[in-house]
């Protein structure tokens, strides 16, 4: 039972649209024993350690469905028992995770494991457990032909207590998941930014914070009084607000006589401790009051402890958020009540066995322990742990009543007297907080304090929330609700917009483009791409940044109001998407690229790994028409709007979608020019000739045509106006600080340099196919090169490609060589170039990037173009335009006047679109889309 690899994702990827880990395991001897071949007794055991696993579906969908599984026929495989029990132990742990998914690989006993997790580690390690339990349950003759082997000492029942407490330190605390839970409703992202109760609500520049209760509208130094209990004694004493008589000390001394003071019994706290750490109550002698004095100073940070007068009655916690009481809990101490028949031992025993009670904040209820503060009250009252408490006696193990040490809640909301309420609102006012908890004695808290008496003892920021929405009795509050309310009122924004982009040509200069647009449109832009993450213009980090790290690293920054994602095919394989939804997402197309990688063989499963983008967008798509592997992602998106892209104003599909009122970008064709027309809802709009697009080379550089349709089409899905998206594109330039290695232009040597990135046969098709269009009175070079760790077919596409489109080739290889000898692909692109028609003289193999475009540079006369596909982009354009060989001589741009357009409605283009088998036309208020007519498998 070996893990072989692993992945965890993020966010939505090829499994799920939620977090999820992958284990690639090999169950080696354990593929010939299913469940019912291991025995009875396997399955007896792993239902008495996990009983949870009764409840599980699995495919049956309903209760029991699991343990068929096991049961019936020759049973079911161990990876798949395997993510069941990983489910479980999660569960057990606290956290409710329901997904899983196992099938095999393809190789003999060799599994995809999936389920989903919470929390990373707390998934990685229920896996380990799962493991060990599935191994320790087996029969032993089958335990010792296994590689994986377990300790002699494995003991499942202190590891499961081991591991929910290791759950505890690392899952969010009640408060925190509360608060997480209440975003989840009002549909408010979220994201954990530290490994404990830091989280950010929202994204960009509409953000919230929380650290546990604490919010980022929370005052400072109202935390800071809060936390200095004598400051906030002395302001609510001057408020006229019911506080107990108070002293700080330094020495136990001193406390003994300011006890005497005050007058007994008094109570002793530390100056500056929170959840009832360091407080003893009810004191009465000087050994006592030494001994807490001892106490509080340990539990504290500051020398000073506090003694105040003991006021008698019943705790309660009463939470106040925006001012307003939302939630009254009365606080009982952790107890045992004695039956004449049991010692005290055996009643805390009893009592922990309230399916309620868990280990730390596991459940709602904490089990009790007999812990130092429960020994020394056993011990104060003369008793003993083998004590045999009298009928109906009550025995409380703490002094105070916080649910962590074991006590109870009882919900007191709807009584609570008003004089009561309007105390608690003013002292939280009073203090400044925007979140606080008022603990608060009295005997009855129905009634006035102003009659029966009463005082608060302590105000609290970061109050815990758990007593209120988890009670022990009553009815539970939405307190989390009340702050998330509290951060984002009613009709406040909470996100910003977010653009998907993905596809395998064409993602980065899109992603520039319409950053551009929408930076024109007025908008602080944050980007992501394979140059790195950009805010507002600015290169924030270097680098291929199209994973969920850059995107979280836009998401998270408060000063961006819109996110343009570059989401590439590597960051979704390995971690998922970095976001969980989209307001528009794009496709621009599905081409042979990393093939062979990763586990992605087929063009299907690449364009299944590229749909995840266009899955989680929720109001519109942006598909490539011409490309029919996107053309078949339209079946795969709930968004709002269907929107085709199409350079073929013939396309059928599309004009009967257009018809239909759908949504459209199209390549119209003028007398003299092409035209971007845009249709939506009946509307036909002419947007922009494409010879005014700079990044068009005056129209012929067809791939950016393109990208510039996607681009405008993305941003009119984003409600920007049609002036902007215009004059957006009419200023975008692929000069390399714009858009480094995307058909970078240097006209001042007397031959023109083209510096571009392509690397896969269908970019270099497009780069060569504008280096025919373009006007050359000279000759034409290409420094051609291709991925070492490609296929050798894809690099030979690269080489066919280009082959015909110039009149020299130096072939090269890049810096980092993939696993290929120093001269490979060098020899296969000149190979395949040989094979395709082209003279061995026109053929020069120059492994070096840096002396291959130095050559390229060299030869070049008057009137030539030299295209470089470079890999070090950065060095290649220093190299190209620090290049002494030549005079300066820069190019004029000339543009033509064009004037007539034929609608898509009314073309004769042919139309190249064929429905294939197996498919059909589908029709609805968001246009015309093809569907599959075949069912998929049911898991």
């Amino acid at each position: 039972m070996k893990i072989l690899t692993s992945n965890v994702y993020v966010g939505p990827n090829v499994y799920a649209h939620f977090p999820v880990i992958r284990h690639a395991v090999d169950v080696g001897i354990l593929e010939q024993y299913p469940s019912v071949k291991l025995g009875k007794e396997f399955i007896d055991g792993l239902i008495e350690a996990l009983p949870g696993l009764k409840e599980h579906g699995c495919s049956y969908g309903e209760s029991g469905g699991f343990i068929r599984r096991l049961q019936e026929d020759e049973g079911t495989w161990i990876a798949h028992i395997w993510e069941h029990a990983t489910l479980e132990l999660q569960c057990m742990a606290g956290t409710e995770v329901t997904f899983g998914k196992t099938r095999g690989n393809g190789e003999v006993g060799q599994y995809d494991m999936v389920f989903q997790y919470k929390q990373r580690d707390v998934g990685l390690a229920a896996a380990e457990l799962a493991r060990n339990l599935l191994i320790s349950v087996m029969p032993v003759n089958i335990q010792a032909q296994l590689q994986t082997k377990l300790e002699a000492d494995f003991d499942f029942a202190e590891e499961l207590s081991n591991f929910i407490r290791y759950a505890q330190r690392k899952e969010f605390g009640p408060s925190t998941q509360s608060l997480i839970t209440a975003a989840e409703e009002r549909h408010i992202p979220w994201l954990r930014l530290n490994q404990y109760s830091l989280v950010q609500f929202g994204h960009g520049k509409y953000q919230q914070r929380i650290q546990a209760t604490i919010t980022s509208q929370t005052n400072h130094i109202a935390v800071e009084i809060s936390c200095d209990k004598e400051d906030t004694h002395n302001l609510l004493n001057d408020l006229g607000l019911p506080v107990p008589r108070q002293q700080m000390v330094y020495s136990a001394k001193d406390a003994i006589k300011a006890a005497k003071r005050i007058g007994l019994p008094v109570v002793l706290k530390p100056l500056n401790a929170n959840h009832g750490r360091g407080v003893s109550i009810d004191l009465t002698t000087d050994e006592q009051i030494n001994t807490a004095f001892d106490f509080a100073r340990e539990q504290g940070t500051s020398r000073a402890v506090l003694v105040e007068s003991f006021l008698t009655g019943l705790d309660h916690r009463m939470l106040v958020v925006n001012g307003e009481l939302v939630a009254v809990a009365k606080r009982v101490p952790g107890h045992v009540v004695g039956d004449n028949k049991h010692t005290i031992t055996q009643l805390i025993d009893i009592v922990n066995e309230d399916p309620r009670r868990g280990v730390g904040h596991e459940k709602v209820l904490t089990q009790l322990e007999m812990d130092s503060q429960a020994t020394r009250l056993v011990e104060e009252a003369g008793y003993s742990v083998d004590t045999i408490l009298p009928e109906g006696e009550i025995f409380y193990l703490r002094s105070t009543a916080n649910l962590s040490t074991g006590g109870t809640a009882i919900d007191m909301t709807d009584v609570v007297h008003p004089d009561n309420k309007v105390m608690a609102e003013r002292a939280i006012k009073a203090v400044g907080l925007d979140v606080g908890g008022v603990d608060f004695l009295t005997s009855d808290i129905t009634q006035s304090y102003k009659d029966i008496g009463g005082g608060i003892v302590e105000v609290n920021a970061a109050p815990g929330f758990r007593m209120h929405v988890a009670p022990s009795h009553g009815k539970p509050r939405d307190v989390a609700g009340k702050v998330i309310d509290m951060l984002f009122p009613p009709n406040t924004p909470t996100c910003i917009p977010i653009a998907g982009i993905t596809g395998t040509n064409g993602k980065t200069t899109t992603s520039r483009m319409l950053s551009h647009i929408l930076k024109t449109a007025g908008h602080v832009v944050g980007m992501t791409s394979t140059d790195g993450v950009y805010v507002d213009g600015l290169l924030s980090v270097k680098g291929d940044m199209t994973g969920p790290v850059a995107s979280q690293i836009v998401l998270r920054d408060p000063s961006v109001d819109i996110a343009v994602l570059e989401t590439a095919r590597g960051g979704i394989v390995r971690s998922g998407l970095g976001y969980r939804e989209s307001n528009v997402a794009a496709c621009i197309n599905v081409q042979p690229d990393h093939l062979g990688l990763k586990g992605v063989d087929t063009l299907e499963q690449l364009a299944e790994i590229k749909r995840i983008v266009v899955e989680v967008a929720k109001d519109a798509v942006i598909l490539n028409a011409d490309d029919p592997l996107c053309l078949k992602m339209a079946d795969h998106t709930q968004a709002k709007h269907l929107c085709y892209v199409t350079m073929n104003s013939g396309h059928g599909l599309v004009r009967e979608h257009i018809r239909a009122g759908g949504r459209a970008v199209v390549l119209e064709k003028g007398i003299n020019g092409e035209m971007i027309t845009i249709f939506d809802n009946g509307a036909h709009i002419p947007l922009l000739w494409t010879h005014l697009i700079p990044a068009t080379l005056e129209g012929k550089a067809t791939h950016n045509v393109q990208n510039a349709m996607f681009a405008a089409a993305l941003a009119y899905s984003l409600d920007k106006p049609l002036d902007a998206i215009q004059q957006g594109l009419r200023t975008f330039n692929t000069t390399f600080y714009q858009a480094p290695g995307r058909m970078n232009v240097f006209d001042e040597h007397p031959f023109r340099v083209i510096l571009d990135y392509a690397h896969n046969a269908d970019g270099v098709r497009h780069m060569s196919e504008l280096a025919t269009k373009l006007d050359v009175n000279g000759k034409r070079i290409a420094v051609l090169a291709a991925p070492g760790d490609r296929r050798d077919e894809d690099i030979e596409n690269i080489a066919k490609a280009a082959a015909g489109h110039f009149d020299l080739y130096i072939c090269r290889a890049d810096d980092n060589l993939r696993g290929r000898g120093s001269d490979e692909v060098p020899q296969m692109l000149a190979a395949t170039l040989k094979a395709q028609g082209i003279s061995e003289d026109n053929i020069l193999m120059i492994p070096d990037e840096v002396t291959a475009t130095e050559k390229a540079l060299s030869m070049a006369n008057k009137d030539d173009l030299v295209i470089v596909f470079g890999d070090a982009i950065t060095r290649c354009w220093k190299q190209i335009i620090n290049f002494n060989g030549s005079e300066d001589n820069p190019a004029e741009t000339v543009t033509k006047p064009v004037h007539t357009v034929v609608s898509m409605l009314n073309t004769d283009e042919p139309d190249p679109f064929i429905l294939e088998s197996g498919m059909k036309l589908v029709k609805d208020d968001r246009g015309v889309r093809i569907v599959s007519t075949i069912e998929e498998e049911s898991d």
